[in-house]
């Protein structure tokens, strides 16, 4: 579990319903009309720029925003670099038992098994590589588009909302929910977007990020023992994936 968003999301709906809370009423500020406008209208709206199974596949998506297994750098290249004295002592065969966590690295470490040539394993992982990043990406540019569309929805319920209050303005009791609607659909608009939506987009784009890292990171592990690089070289190599910071060993040996 993300805790990061997790707490972010429920914080800062928490505050915007306390300060509600303190304002008045929790009911003021619901209005159904407003509601319909701003969430269902967003939803079709995007829903016209995607296939219908593109747009549902965001389902899928959003759940790395909030449930997420890093992998961590440092962990990868010490399991690569093991895996690399394992297949100069014993050759590729001796591959075939390592317990591997990422599918990713199993992958790789499967076709320098079967004999593949050096070649096809890195077009092969690379292509993955692409793939893969391609559609988080993907996911994340629906919550993006749910982002932009959001306030132009809560500024269409804010016209539809002015033009109902003016057009009955001989009728006091007609004002108050029309200007309702004008104002809280802005509201609605602003929170859809800015606190849920584009917040969203931005995590699976960071998580896209750290899983391409790691991906590439494995990759050149994974090119690195088909070459029968020598292991210590090999973790040089993968180290410069991390910050210089956190590199240590051969980078202070040095």
């Amino acid at each position: 579990m993300d805790l990061a968003t997790l707490i972010g999301l429920i914080g800062a709906m928490g505050l915007i319903i306390m300060a509600m809370l303190l304002g008045g009423e929790l009911g003021m500020f619901v209005n159904v009309p407003s509601i319909l406008i701003v969430f269902g209208g967003s939803i079709f709206v995007v829903m016209m720029s995607f296939t219908m199974g593109q747009f549902f596949s965001a389902g899928k998506v959003v759940v790395k925003a909030f449930s997420f297994k890093s992998t961590n750098p440092d962990d990868l290249i010490q399991q690569i670099v093991d895996m690399a004295d394992a297949a100069r002592k014993g050759g590729f065969l001796a591959l075939e038992e390592a317990e591997i966590a990422s599918p990713f690295m199993q992958k790789g470490v499967d076709m320098l098994v079967d004999g593949h040539d050096v070649d096809v394993v890195k077009d092969t992982l690379s292509k993955d590589i692409t793939m893969t990043t391609e559609r988080h990406e993907f996911g994340a540019s629906i919550f993006k588009s749910l982002g932009d569309v959001a306030p132009a929805m809560g500024m269409i319920g804010t016209l539809i909302g002015l033009v109902a209050m003016l057009s009955n303005m001989d009728d006091p009791k007609s004002i108050g929910p029309a200007m309702a609607v004008a104002l809280l659909t802005t509201l609605y608009g602003a929170v859809l977007a800015n606190i849920v939506c584009i917040p969203i987009s931005d995590k699976l784009l960071n998580r896209a990020a750290e899983e391409k890292l790691n991906q590439s990171l494995i990759l050149d592990g994974v090119i690195g023992i088909a070459d029968g690089q020598n292991p210590r070289v090999i973790e040089g190599i993968l180290k410069n994936y991390l910050a210089e910071s956190k590199r240590g060993g051969a980078d202070d040996e040095e």
